[in-house]
C-alpha cells in the first residue's frame, strides 16, 4: 500500500515538474539558453548540388557530408539577395538587406548596429573570424579578426587585422584554416563559450585551386546539364543579356588560364590584362606548379581550338573542374576542423558545427556562371548542422528556412534572443523536435546590383513549397516571371501570362505584398515610372512636392525628359536624410548625341553624357561630377552647419560651353563635356546616400 501510495506520489511530481518546465518553456529536449560553442564555416558561392548529400553529379565532399550525416541537413534554405556583402550582412543580424543597409557589394556595413558576434560577446562568448569578410568596414564584435581586403586572392593573400595589413605566403584555404585551428588551439579564452567563424574566399571566381588539388578532375568528363543552350524563351529578355554566359563571358587567361599568347597579352582587355599580375603574386615554385597543371591541355587547345558548342563545352568543362577544384581544399578544410574537434571531444560534446555558403551558384545551368538571380541554383544555400548528442542525426528538415534565420538561432542557444529584432525565426524548434508549428509558407528576395557587373535587373520575389513569383520593377525591365516549380523545376516555362494561372499568380501577388509589409520593404518603389531613365537607387518616392531618393551606388540617378531642352537654369533645394554612411545630393543632366548610323537626324540619348551637379555634405564640398559621379570637374569648399538644407542652382551657357553651380554661397564652375549638345534629361541622384529633393525649377 506505501509502495502504491509513493509510485503515485511520485508521478504526481513528475507531472508537475514537466507542466511547469513546460510553462516556462523548457520543455525537454529543448536547446534554448544551452551555450554551446559555435563553429560556423561559410564558403563563398558553394551550390548545394556540388555537395554529395545533397546528391551532387559532379563531386564528393566527405568531410563536409560528414555534418549532414551526424546531423541535420536543409533541403529548402534560401538567401534573402543572392550576392556575397549582403548574404553576410544578413548573417550577421538577421535582417534583410533594405534593413541592414548593406544592398549591394561597394556598399559600407554599418558594424554600430546590433549584431549576432556582439551580441554574443555582451553574453560572455569568445569571438574570432578568418577569412572573407567582404562589407568595407572594419569587423565588430570579435575577439581576434583577420579578413581579407575586398575579395582577397588566392595565393598568398593579404590579411587585414587590428595590427595592419600582412601578406601570408600560401594558399588562401589552408591559410584561413590554419588560423581557425590556432585560435581554437591558442588564442581563445578557454573559460568562455565560444564563436568561430571561418569563412572561405572559395570557391569564389578566380577559381584558383591550392597546388595539391590542380589535378584532380583531370580525366574526367564531368556531366553538363540539360539547361547549358537554354534559348530563353517566354522568360525576360534580359536573361539572354546578362554578362555571365559560359559561351561568350568567361575570359580566356582570367577565367580558364590559358596561358596567353605575346599578341593576346598585347591586345588584352578586361581582367585578362590581369594575368601577369597574377602570375607575379606567386612564388616562383607555386607558378611553376600551377602551369605545369595546365600546360598539356593548353596545347592540345592550341593546336585544334573547338568552336562553336564544341567550345562552350571545353570552357564549361575547365570552368567547372576549377570550381571543384577549390571545393576540394574547402571540404579539407572542414575535415580539419572536425578533426580537431573529434581530438577534444570534451570540447567537441558542447560544440555546433554549421556549414552553409553566402548563397548558391550556376554550374552551367541556363548557361551561366554566377549568381543574382532568384533562380533555384544560385537562390538555394546550402546549409547543415551537427551536434552530436544534443541534435538528432541523419534527418532532412523540409520547411523553408533562410539566411535571416542564422542570427536568431545562434543568439537563442546562447541564451541572448532579445539582443537584436531579426527579421528572421530561430531555427531551433525544427532542431530540437518541438515542432514547426506556425512556421513560415514563402521566403522573401531582392536583389539589387542592377546595371552593375553582370547586368542582371532589379528584382524583388517570392517563393513558396510549389511555386516562384519574380517582380522585375526598374523602368526598362518592367515584367514578372511565374514559375510551377513542382511542373518546372528548371524554371524554363514563364507562367505569369497564362491564363491558367491567373489564379496562383493572384494568391501569389498578394503573399509578396504581405511579405513586403511584415519586413517593412519600401525599397523598389521607383516613383511609378516617372522617372524612365534610374541606375543604383533603392527607392524613390513623393515627398511634398519634390522626391526622396535613395541611392545604394556611386552615382545612382532618376531622370526623365526635360521639356525645355534649351534649358539655362535648373534649380532645387536639397536636405541630407541622416544615417547613411556618405551625404550628398546632386541635379543630374543628360544630353544626347547623334548618331550617323540612320542619317543625320537619327538622335540617341542613351549615348548622351551625363552631368551630376551638387552638393557632399559629409564632405562640406560643392561639386561638378563627370558621368561616373566620381572624377570631378570642379570642387569648392562651402559651409555646412551639418543641418539643414541647401538650394543648388544649375547654370549652361552654350555660349561658353559651361556649366556653373551655386549652393551655400559658393560658385563652382567646370567645361561642358565636348559631346554636350542640349538638355535632353534631368533628374536627382546621389552616391550611396538618401536625399530630399524640392521639385526641380527648370528655365
Amino acid at each position: 500500500m506505501r509502495s502504491d501510495l509513493w509510485l503515485l506520489l511520485s508521478l504526481h511530481f513528475a507531472l508537475l515538474v514537466a507542466r511547469t518546465t513546460t510553462a516556462q518553456g523548457q520543455e525537454p529536449g529543448s536547446l534554448t539558453a544551452t551555450r554551446p560553442n559555435i563553429v560556423f564555416v561559410f564558403s563563398d558561392d558553394h551550390a548545394a548540388h556540388a555537395i554529395s548529400a545533397y546528391g551532387s553529379r559532379l563531386c564528393k565532399t566527405p568531410n563536409i557530408d560528414r555534418i549532414a550525416n551526424d546531423g541535420v541537413r536543409f533541403a529548402n534554405n534560401f538567401c534573402g539577395n543572392a550576392l556575397c556583402g549582403p548574404s553576410r550582412a544578413t548573417v550577421l543580424t538577421g535582417l534583410h538587406s533594405h534593413q541592414n543597409g548593406f544592398m549591394r557589394n561597394g556598399n559600407t556595413f554599418d558594424g554600430l548596429q546590433p549584431t549576432m558576434p556582439k551580441a554574443l560577446q555582451d553574453v560572455g562568448y569568445a569571438t574570432a573570424i578568418f577569412g572573407k569578410w567582404h562589407l568595407e568596414s572594419e569587423p565588430q564584435g570579435f575577439d581576434r579578426w583577420a579578413v581579407l581586403p575586398d575579395q582577397g586572392h588566392y595565393y598568398n593573400p593579404d590579411f587585414l587585422t587590428p595590427q595592419g595589413k600582412t601578406r601570408i605566403e600560401g594558399h588562401v584555404t589552408d591559410l584561413t584554416t590554419a588560423m581557425a585551428i590556432e585560435w581554437l588551439e591558442h588564442g581563445r579564452d578557454a573559460q568562455k563559450p565560444f564563436l568561430l567563424m571561418c569563412q572561405h574566399k572559395a570557391p569564389h571566381r578566380e577559381w584558383m585551386p591550392a597546388p595539391q588539388d590542380l589535378g584532380l578532375y583531370r580525366d574526367v568528363e564531368l556531366p553538363v546539364p540539360d539547361t547549358l543552350f537554354d534559348d530563353y524563351r517566354t522568360r525576360i529578355p534580359e536573361a539572354a543579356q546578362t554578362e555571365m554566359e559560359i559561351q561568350k563571358d568567361l575570359y580566356l587567361q582570367y577565367d580558364l588560364f590559358v596561358e596567353p599568347t605575346d599578341a593576346e597579352r598585347k591586345a588584352a582587355k578586361g581582367p585578362d590584362a590581369w594575368w601577369d599580375g597574377m602570375m607575379k603574386r606567386m612564388t616562383e615554385g607555386q607558378r611553376a606548379t600551377f602551369l605545369a597543371a595546365y600546360r598539356e591541355e593548353n596545347e592540345a587547345f592550341r593546336r585544334n581550338p573547338p568552336t562553336g558548342r564544341a567550345l562552350v563545352q571545353w570552357k564549361l568543362q575547365r570552368y567547372l573542374k576549377n570550381y571543384l577544384r577549390c571545393i576540394a581544399g574547402v571540404d579539407r578544410s572542414v575535415g580539419q576542423l572536425l578533426d580537431w574537434l573529434d581530438a577534444h571531444p570534451d570540447i567537441k560534446k558542447n560544440t555546433l558545427v554549421v556549414y552553409s555558403s553566402d548563397q548558391g551558384f550556376f554550374l552551367g545551368e541556363h548557361g551561366y556562371y554566377d549568381k543574382r538571380w532568384m533562380y533555384e541554383e544560385c537562390f538555394r544555400m546550402p546549409l547543415m548542422m551537427q551536434w552530436p548528442g544534443r541534435i538528432e542525426g541523419g534527418r532532412t528538415i523540409q520547411q523553408l528556412t533562410q539566411n535571416i534565420d542564422f542570427a536568431p538561432t545562434f543568439l537563442e542557444l546562447a541564451g541572448a534572443q532579445n539582443a537584436v529584432q531579426p527579421h528572421g525565426k530561430s531555427l531551433l524548434p525544427l532542431l530540437d523536435g518541438r515542432g514547426a508549428d506556425g512556421w513560415r509558407d514563402a521566403v522573401y528576395y531582392h536583389y539589387y546590383e542592377s546595371q552593375a557587373t553582370h547586368r542582371v535587373p532589379a528584382h524583388f520575389g517570392v517563393r513558396t513549397e510549389r511555386h516562384k513569383l519574380i517582380r522585375y520593377y526598374e523602368p526598362h525591365v518592367d515584367a514578372w516571371e511565374l514559375f510551377d516549380l513542382q511542373q518546372d523545376p528548371n524554371e524554363l516555362r514563364n507562367l505569369a501570362l497564362d491564363p491558367a494561372s491567373r489564379d496562383v499568380r493572384k494568391q501569389l501577388e498578394q503573399r509578396l505584398v504581405e511579405l513586403r509589409v511584415e519586413y517593412g520593404d519600401t525599397t523598389g518603389d521607383l516613383a511609378a515610372g516617372a522617372f524612365p531613365r534610374t541606375a543604383g537607387l533603392a527607392r524613390i518616392q513623393r515627398a511634398g512636392d519634390g522626391y526622396r531618393v535613395w541611392a545604394n551606388t556611386q552615382g545612382g540617378f532618376a531622370m526623365r525628359p526635360c521639356a525645355k531642352p534649351d534649358a539655362r537654369t535648373i534649380a532645387t533645394t536639397m536636405r541630407p536624410i541622416p544615417g547613411l554612411p556618405q551625404q550628398n545630393g546632386f541635379v543630374v543632366l543628360g544630353s544626347n548625341v547623334l548618331d550617323g548610323r540612320e542619317g543625320p537626324s537619327r538622335i540617341v540619348v542613351r549615348d548622351g553624357a551625363r552631368l551630376f551637379v551638387g552638393v557632399a555634405f559629409a564632405r562640406k564640398r560643392l561639386l561638378i561630377l563627370a558621368g561616373d559621379a566620381r572624377t570631378e570637374l570642379a570642387s569648392v569648399p562651402v559651409e555646412w552647419s551639418g543641418d539643414g538644407a541647401a538650394e543648388v542652382v544649375v547654370t549652361i551657357d552654350r555660349q561658353s560651353s559651361t556649366v556653373r553651380a551655386n549652393a551655400l554661397g559658393a560658385t563652382a564652375t567646370a567645361q561642358l563635356p565636348g559631346t554636350w549638345r542640349e538638355v535632353a534629361f534631368v533628374g536627382y541622384g546621389a552616391s550611396n546616400a538618401e536625399t530630399e529633393f524640392s521639385d526641380l525649377r527648370i528655365e
